[in-house]
């Protein structure tokens, strides 16, 4: 197997991706969960409205017969993926959805096609934190944590499809990201190549085929939904003791939807964060929140927590 990355080495920056123009085709696929046809045919009434040309794949809609919580079997979500990428007149592959069952599908698809076919825009978010992995060290691309196509905060946020409409058309005017709400947890300003996702992704991604090695030199971005205080506690501390935070240079932290009280969450994000000696910025907007921002992956940036803002040192996209 070929790595284009060297999960062993300290992050550098990934390829760029083009940016859209008006008229793009992005494929729609649904890697996790089943979609509610509603709010599909709803965010794909959005991105025609940003004058894009919408592909849903073919078992998108579907639900699998056994396992209701996935979008049609492992082999067709794996399929729809493949299909897409390997799609010369495809510009873009956007997510309409999160859920669970991307470990499940990453693994079958055909990574020298991919690669082959070369350098796609990438959106998604939640469970997608597995595949934003994969297309980092299997193809050293660089993607965007963003929302989801059926998803409610995408559908009724005016401000969440700003931003995302702004980053895949006019990246330049994308470069200054930040929250109102965000501030330090732990003070600092910090250089590095942004990576992460969501928490409990990045820590069941452990030691699996191709999984990065450690976040060493990058500004860690991470959020969650779901998880109470221990839970959160576990998969940090699952992380610290595996090594993969050592000689990371800053966190940001997004949102902690149905996490608990957000002391207790904040109390554990603080002494189990705190050791790294970093810079650390809570309230940062992007994940499972009313209002999310889309984060660039694999992108060299500027950590500020006292201003609590991520500034990237070149466009999300080329």
């Amino acid at each position: 197997m070929t790595l284009t990355h060297d999960p062993l080495n300290p992050l550098t920056p990934l390829t760029r991706p083009a940016r859209l123009r008006p008229g793009a085709r992005v494929a729609v696929v649904a890697p996790s969960g089943p979609v509610v046809d509603e709010r599909l045919d709803a965010g794909l009434d959005i991105l025609r409205g940003w004058d894009l040309d919408p592909v849903v794949m073919p078992h998108v809609r579907g639900r699998h017969p056994e396992f209701r919580y996935l979008a049609s079997g492992d082999e067709d979500r794996a399929r729809d993926f493949q299909e897409a990428w390997c799609d010369p007149g495809i510009d873009a592959v956007l997510c309409a959805r999160g859920g669970y069952g991307a470990q499940r599908m990453v693994d079958l698809l055909d990574w020298t096609a991919i690669r082959a076919a070369g350098p796609k825009v990438f959106v998604g978010y939640s469970d997608a934190t597995v595949l934003h992995e994969a297309f980092a060290v299997r193809m050293g691309l660089a993607t965007l944590y963003g929302p989801l196509v059926s998803a409610a905060t995408f559908l009724k946020d005016d401000d969440t499809q700003r931003h995302l409409r702004t980053t895949l058309f006019e990246p330049e005017a994308a470069m200054v990201i930040g929250a109102g709400t965000a501030g330090p947890l732990i003070p600092g300003r910090a250089r590095g190549v942004t990576l992460g996702g969501c928490l409990a992704l990045l820590a069941s991604d452990l030691a699996t085929p191709f999984a990065r090695a450690s976040a060493r030199g990058g500004l860690l971005l991470i959020e969650d939904v779901g998880e109470d205080d221990y839970r959160i506690d576990r998969l940090l501390t699952q992380l610290l003791r595996s090594g993969w935070l050592d000689c990371v240079a800053g966190v940001a932290l997004g949102s902690w939807e149905e996490c608990g009280p957000y002391e207790r969450v904040r109390a554990v994000l603080y002494e189990r964060l705190a050791g790294l000696g970093v810079p650390v910025v809570e309230h940062f907007g992007f994940g499972h929140c009313a209002t999310s921002l889309t984060m660039p992956l694999g992108v060299p940036a500027l950590l500020d927590a006292d201003a609590g803002t991520l500034t990237l040192e070149v466009p999300a996209l080329a």
